[in-house]
């Protein structure tokens, strides 16, 4: 028994996903395809994909929008886990790392469901509004550019539905926001977003040490 999270060593950590990881054949070739590229490192952990696969169905989701798609790891596990009605709007500014998304979503046959925006996420996320979708979505994955990480979570927090899902990833940085040292803009921008959500009123959360740090953000 344990009072405290226990840390994983890489011995653990393997036995974790060959106890738990039920990884389908696209995701598994999308994780491996991905890991070719000098930017692997901004690939989510596929235990993460399938904790956030099971939030789309424990939550009952079926709008979801995504701040930040990279090569669509986590849009393709949470598409593949919405019903047939579903709908999750991908935004980022890529068309290079998309590209290689687009390939897997039509392979696993999610295509229909996931609606790209090539622009500004900020820029998308406000027309959003403008146009009325507030209220909207059941659920919200932000894993962008970390200083725009409170423009991000103040659009969507308006977008997503009572009772709403954000999720948040990178929160814990590598470890970053715990040394002082580290004072450059993304790091800063973390500290004061997650010091934020501690004393903000309009949700429930839960900080879940899964892979950088993944903040749950219930909308009151």
């Amino acid at each position: 028994m344990s009072n405290q999270t226990i840390s994983l060593t890489d011995a653990l950590h393997q036995y974790l996903l060959d106890t738990s990881l039920r990884e389908s054949g696209e995701l598994k070739a999308l994780r491996e395809e991905t890991a070719t590229l000098a930017t692997a490192n901004m690939q989510i952990a596929p235990e993460q994909g399938q904790f956030m696969a099971l939030l789309v169905q424990l939550c009952g989701v079926k709008n979801i929008i995504e701040v930040g798609v990279y090569t669509g790891y986590s849009s393709l596990a949470m598409a593949l886990a919405l019903p047939e009605d579903g709908c999750l709007l991908a935004c980022d500014i890529s068309e290079e790392y998309t590209s290689i998304a687009r390939r897997y979503w039509a392979k696993a046959g999610v295509s229909s469901k996931i609606d790209l925006r090539l622009a500004p996420a900020a820029e998308t996320l406000q027309t959003l509004r403008e146009d009325g979708a507030a209220g909207r979505f059941d659920m919200v994955f932000i894993d962008a550019d970390k200083a725009n990480y409170d423009k991000y979570y103040e659009h969507c927090l308006a977008l997503l539905c009572q009772g709403g899902l954000i999720v948040v990833d990178n929160v814990l940085w590598g470890g970053s926001v715990i040394n002082p040292d580290k004072q450059d803009e993304d790091t800063c921008a973390i500290r004061a977003f997650n010091q934020k959500l501690l004393t903000d009123q309009r949700v429930d959360i839960s900080l879940v040490p899964i892979g950088d740090g993944l903040t749950l953000a219930r909308k009151r």
